[in-house]
């Protein structure tokens, strides 16, 4: 399966004019045979702790724009958006995952941001969810949930890639970068890791978007180039084949 992670500017707080700003890049990715495409985290606002502002109902317009261009382009296509729960507490930062067909998987992040501020103005998510996305094993992460190897650990076993979209500070740009590696390398499976780029409420995000193989292999790299939209391949052969050969996960305790 061909996947594509967008890495994009975001425009604060604007969801209209980030849907125009990232609509030409979300048709690169599918001119480029993507099957799968990757926004970014809070990819229609940015990281805005606003939630007044900025939190839409679970079929609210970042949604119904992932729905719809998805079906016109006829792929899946995914990213996080600030939803509000029918019950108006903390709204949660929720992986939304658009099926061609209009089908919908969602995933709350598990692991709010506590350095910023959001777990104060998000709520928790507290399941897991992995998604066979044309035949691959795909489990939905978001941002600081990668810094949370046992999260990753517990679906290695029924995974082919993980999928983590960001606003990673540019600050800590290493530590994306090691994390996305580290996590592929010890699970033995594709991390698709889509950061934004650009200037979100003072916050510098430079990136460093990447497609890393089951083996620790980088298979597409977004590190100083700005908005890109980024392919590669992504093979569950290749992840048992990896997991045949160098059989680490049976060792795990």
């Amino acid at each position: 399966m061909r996947v594509a992670a967008i890495q994009h500017d975001i425009v604060w707080e604007d969801p209209p004019a980030t849907f125009e700003h990232i609509s030409p890049l979300i048709a690169e990715a599918a001119d480029a045979g993507a099957h799968l495409a990757v926004l970014a985290e809070m990819f229609s606002t940015g990281f805005s702790m606003d939630t007044d502002r900025v939190a839409e109902a679970l079929d609210g317009p970042s949604t119904e724009f992932l729905v719809e261009r998805a079906a016109a382009h006829g792929m899946w296509l995914c990213g996080s958006v600030p939803i509000r729960h029918p019950d108006d507490g903390l709204p949660s930062n929720t992986f939304v995952l658009a099926a061609p067909d209009g089908t919908l998987h969602h995933y709350r992040k598990i692991h709010p941001f506590s350095y910023s501020g959001e777990h104060e103005q998000y709520r928790a998510g507290d399941a897991f969810a992995t998604v066979d996305v044309d035949g691959v094993r795909c489990s939905l992460f978001v941002c600081y949930d990668l810094r949370f190897a046992d999260e990753f650990w517990a679906l290695a076993h029924d995974t082919d890639c993980y999928v983590v979209p960001a606003n990673w500070p540019a600050k800590r740009r290493d530590h994306w970068r090691t994390l996305l590696r580290a996590r592929a390398i010890e699970n033995q499976a594709y991390v698709v890791g889509v950061n934004r780029v650009g200037d979100g409420d003072g916050v510098e995000y430079v990136g460093d978007s990447a497609i890393v193989g089951p083996f620790g292999e980088e298979l597409a790299d977004g590190a100083g180039k700005g908005e890109a939209v980024l392919v590669a391949e992504v093979d569950p052969a290749h992840v048992a084949d990896v997991r045949a050969r160098y059989p680490f996960l049976t060792d795990r305790r």
